[in-house]
């Protein structure tokens, strides 16, 4: 391992456990009180319905991507599977974000601004876990000590 690879080496474990948790907490939300999501997510799960068979009750799939979360963040945290979980949790941002951050469909400048922030916000994280997922573990540099 480089000096580089040694003194960054800590980081990985803190940055999985502070991009797990949010995915955690917020899965944890729409779990307990899924509320409005379920009413945003109507448009785009019918247009998911097209191409994947998915259950025709919204509140099961809004909960259902919630709980994917939970187990993708706490997954992710602990570093069990970290590219699967991110991937995961990648896959699950899709729909949240666009049902959730439409902001060209909203015709109110202040509200769309603050949509257009979260829209981009969550592209952000997603871009976050691709990192995650094209990650690799430094190696221990055994298999090619020098003498």
């Amino acid at each position: 391992m480089t000096i580089t690879g040694q003194v960054l080496a800590p980081l990985r474990p803190a940055a999985r456990v502070l991009t797990g948790s949010t995915y955690i907490l917020l899965g944890f939300d729409a779990l307990r009180a899924p509320g409005m999501r379920v009413d945003q997510a109507t448009p785009v799960l019918a247009a998911i319905r097209t191409v994947v068979p998915l259950p025709h009750n919204d509140e099961l799939v809004v909960r259902a991507n919630a709980a994917v979360q939970v187990l993708g963040g706490t997954t992710l945290a602990l570093g069990i599977a970290p590219r699967l979980s991110a991937l995961t949790l990648a896959a699950s941002l899709v729909p949240t974000t666009l049902a959730g951050h439409a902001y060209w469909k909203i015709e109110d400048p202040a509200a769309r601004k603050v949509q257009r922030i979260q829209f981009h916000k969550n592209m952000a994280m997603i871009g976050g876990l691709l990192f995650a997922a094209l990650d690799a573990p430094p190696s221990s540099g055994g298999a090619r000590r020098q003498k």
